[in-house]
């Protein structure tokens, strides 16, 4: 299975447990009388959309470059992440609202049995984002990445809610609203959630420099190639979870056209078998003696 076709399957499997969750927990917090687990509910949903968002994502990027897109598709994943920062954030908006409402509003408190009910959600919660963040580090992809978020956070506003419950079912009269404060607490991490997504997507839309790791390996599996002095400029970019490099190096000045050019096909080569994360590596020759004759005028 490619590493795309891996991607999808476990959108899909978190599209399908997310749908699962969000009626468990709407139903559940409806009969429990929980607007905790109603809260979890629509962060829930949110997913559901998040995920069918990320699906679309990586079925786009999967395409291959055309005369329109040189460089691929890749670059949709960053804006499919924005696109769920924002139901996050909407998400969160939500479900503050409806929280301080009933927080001011006197209602029953929660059954006891959405305790155990809760329980199982946060295992089963925790399961899904250490699944799939761990598939998102492997494809490179920050789509991935943020999907395995919502799981994440998902997990911990059921634990909010949990402890929340737990207080109003313990304490009794007089702490109904624990039940309200812990939705409260819960959207407040979701946009604290929302930035931790937002910002790797964003600095990879906008192609700040972060790699200074998979710099140091170009340099160093560079100068493993006949003829390579060293190298000078490296500018990288990622798109999707493939990575366009532009790399200057440095030969003997006294050489060639044909064998400057022949080096750095022979230096493509290498790095593309090295690196299997790098797409294309565009390859531009300077001769070393320019660089000699520059350090004596600066020196």
């Amino acid at each position: 299975m490619s590493e795309r076709n891996t991607g999808i399957e476990v959108t899909r499997w978190s599209l399908i447990g997310n749908l699962v969750l969000t009626l468990v927990k709407g139903v559940s917090g409806w009969l429990g009388n929980s607007y905790a687990l109603i809260a979890d509910a629509i962060e829930s949903m949110t997913d559901v959309f998040a995920s069918l968002l990320v699906l679309f994502g990586l079925k786009y990027a999967s395409k291959p470059a055309d005369d329109n897109h040189p460089y691929g598709h890749g670059r949709i994943e960053p804006l499919i992440t924005f696109f769920v920062v924002l139901i996050l954030v909407l998400s969160a908006a939500t479900i503050a609202y409806h929280s301080i409402h009933n927080i001011v509003t006197p209602h029953k408190p929660p059954q006891p049995w959405t305790i155990g009910v809760l329980v199982l959600i946060i295992l089963w919660k925790e399961v899904a984002y250490r699944k799939v963040d761990q598939t998102g580090r492997d494809l490179n992809s920050t789509a991935l990445r943020a999907e395995a978020w919502h799981h994440r956070s998902d997990a911990i506003t059921s634990f909010t809610a949990l402890i929340g419950i737990t207080i109003a079912v313990l304490m009794g009269e007089g702490y109904e609203a624990a039940d309200d404060w812990a939705a409260l607490f819960a959207s407040v991490f979701i946009l604290y959630n929302s930035y931790r997504i937002f910002r790797p997507a964003f600095s990879e839309f906008m192609d700040e420099h972060t790699h200074d790791e998979l710099v140091g390996l170009i340099r160093q599996y560079s100068t493993e190639v006949h003829g390579v002095i060293y190298t000078e400029k490296c500018l990288i970019r990622k798109l999707g979870n493939k990575y366009f490099v532009d790399l200057h190096a440095v030969v003997n000045g006294a050489l060639s056209v044909r064998d400057g050019h022949e080096i750095g096909h022979n230096l493509k080569d290498h790095l593309l078998r090295q690196l299997p994360e790098l797409e294309d590596v565009l390859i531009h020759i300077e001769p070393d003696d320019l660089y000699l004759s520059e350090d004596r005028l600066n020196g």
